[in-house]
């Protein structure tokens, strides 16, 4: 969800939506007068904690991070904030990390929320899970984007995996995450990675025909991002996948994006035999729901119900909260005004 991105793309989480910070809106009082009537604590404190505080002010109003933006225009997403953690401009984004009431540990980039403690895990085991086990086989896994480490931690989980390479253009998201999400970026440690730091969409130009399951983990689709929404950049993962490669990438939201949903589907209809849609719900994305868009170049690859079935024991050996073969099987299902409206395409 969550991301970051280069003059063109933003390859990790969901981030790049128009937010206070970022858009020049008015504020009601001044930095410091905002700050202080925010009540957050920052850690650390003197003289870069005050900074901190002073730019994160815009963010944080009267005790609460609130996230709007103009993808989900009339709603807007609130958290209690108990401590400003971090906050910086890394040469890509705007990173903060606060510590909220509810939701643990919270990383917030370009003002939109990527991923909380409390949560993280329904979106991060769907998005590795659902692909890996529709493949018989797994053995090399691309991720673009991620630098969370959520989707690392859960991929680097299977045993049929025996590399993957992280493509992560900002660094600074990777050591934050480290430091303040370190039940996500556990995965790091792991001896399968490769970790290239830098643009995915020229490493893939340069690896073609090498991976048998790529998992995009991309922004919403403005700006930078809007690219990794298009048929050019599904036609490169396309090149970049084995004879029968599997790809999955974050797929938006049926409550707010349908339209996009389905011109998404009828382009990757026309690049590979088997298309599917699948979604899982979480409480911190926009509309409580994120979807994922699953391609596959082997005509025989059927999503819905996975080659590799997980049984209980191997669930609880995985730490796995969300996935299980079950709900596998029935993030396909669809509410009837989504299954409609994609079973035209």
């Amino acid at each position: 969800m969550g991301p970051r991105r280069r003059a063109r793309w933003r390859p990790s989480g969901r981030g790049g939506c128009a937010c206070p910070l970022s858009s020049g809106l008015p504020r009601r009082r001044g930095q410091e007068a905002a700050a202080a009537a925010a009540g957050a604590q920052v850690a650390g404190g003197g003289r870069a904690g005050a900074g901190m505080e002073r730019g994160a002010a815009a963010l944080i109003q009267e005790g609460w991070f609130r996230e709007t933006c103009r993808l989900w225009p009339g709603q807007a997403m609130s958290l209690q904030v108990e401590e400003l953690l971090h906050h910086q401009r890394s040469r890509y984004q705007e990173i903060l990390v606060f510590r909220s009431t509810t939701y643990g540990n919270v990383l917030v980039l370009d003002g939109v929320i990527q991923c909380t403690e409390r949560d993280e895990f329904s979106y991060q085991e769907m998005i590795a899970n659902l692909p890996l086990c529709s493949h018989p086989d797994p053995r090399k896994v691309l991720i673009i984007g991620g630098g969370d480490g959520g989707v690392l931690r859960e991929v680097v989980k299977h045993p049929t995996v025996e590399s993957v390479v992280q493509c992560e253009i900002d660094e600074d998201v990777i050591q934050v995450s480290k430091k303040y999400l370190p039940g996500m970026a556990v995965g790091y440690s792991s001896a399968k990675l490769t970790l290239h730091v830098g643009d995915g969409f020229e490493f893939m130009k340069q690896n073609q025909e090498a991976f048998d399951v790529i998992i995009t983990d991309s922004s919403d689709p403005m700006g930078p991002a809007e690219s990794l929404f298009k048929e050019s950049y599904y036609q490169l993962m396309k090149t970049a996948l084995r004879e029968d490669g599997i790809l999955c990438c974050q797929g938006e939201c049926q409550w707010l994006h349908l339209d996009l949903i389905k011109e998404m589907r009828q382009f990757c209809k026309s690049l590979f035999p088997v298309v599917e849609y699948a979604y899982c719900t979480i409480p911190t994305y926009p509309s409580g729901q994120i979807g994922f868009m699953l391609c596959s170049k082997n005509p025989n690859t059927n999503f819905r119900e996975p080659v590799q079935q997980l049984s209980q024991q191997q669930v609880e050996e995985r730490s796995l909260k969300y996935y299980n073969s079950d709900i596998h099987r029935a993030a396909f299902i669809l509410p009837e005004f989504a299954r409609k409206a994609l079973s035209d395409v």
